[in-house]
C-alpha cells in the first residue's frame, strides 16, 4: 500500500548562524534561527516522511526542549527518520521538495542537496527532487525575513 505525506517548515533569518539547506552549507550573510541547525528543507522532508507513516512530526520525535538536539545536524536526524520508516516496514519510494527563498540563489546547490538528502534517506538520488523559487518579493520570504520549504514523500509498506 502506498502512503503519501506532506511536510512544511519555515525559519526566520538570524545573524551569526550558518545557512544549511538540504545538508549543504550555502554561503550567505545570515543563517536561519532554530534549535538544531535550522535546515528548513530537511525539516519539511522529515515531516513528510513522518506524515506518510502517520508518526507525528519532528517536534514530537526531536523536541526543541531537549538539549540533546541543540545544534543537531538535521541529516543525522533524517537518517534516524529513514531508519524508523524501515523498522516499521516502509520503503521510501520518492520525495519532492520546494524551497522558497528570495535570496540567496539556490540553483548552484540543488544537486548537492539532492545527493546529501538521498544519502541520509538511503535512497537513489533520482528519488529526491529539489526545486527552488522566490515569492516575487511578496510576503516574509519576499522581504527576506526567512525561508520556507514544502515536501511530499511517497512510501510503500510492501502490502
Amino acid at each position: 500500500m502506498l502512503r503519501i505525506g506532506h511536510g512544511f517548515d519555515v525559519h526566520a533569518f538570524a545573524e551569526g548562524r550558518r545557512l544549511v539547506l538540504g545538508g549543504v552549507d550555502v554561503p550567505c550573510e545570515r543563517g536561519l534561527a532554530g534549535h538544531s541547525d535550522a535546515d528548513v528543507l530537511a525539516h519539511a522532508l522529515m515531516d513528510a516522511v513522518l506524515g506518510a507513516m502517520r508518526a507525528g512530526d519532528i517536534g514530537k520525535l526531536f523536541p526543541d526542549t531537549d538539549p540533546a538536539y541543540e545544534g543537531a545536524d538535521s541529516l543525522v536526524l533524517m537518517a534516524h527518520v529513514a531508519a524508523l520508516a524501515r523498522e516499521r516496514g516502509y520503503s521510501i519510494v520518492d520525495v519532492d521538495c520546494t524551497v522558497a527563498a528570495q535570496a540567496p540563489k539556490l540553483a548552484p546547490y540543488r544537486e548537492q542537496m539532492r545527493e546529501r538528502m538521498a544519502s541520509a534517506l538511503g535512497v537513489p538520488v533520482d528519488a529526491v527532487g529539489v526545486k527552488a523559487t522566490t515569492t516575487e518579493r511578496l510576503g516574509f520570504v519576499g522581504r527576506e525575513e526567512g525561508i520556507a520549504a514544502w515536501a511530499v514523500a511517497l512510501l510503500d509498506d510492501g502490502r
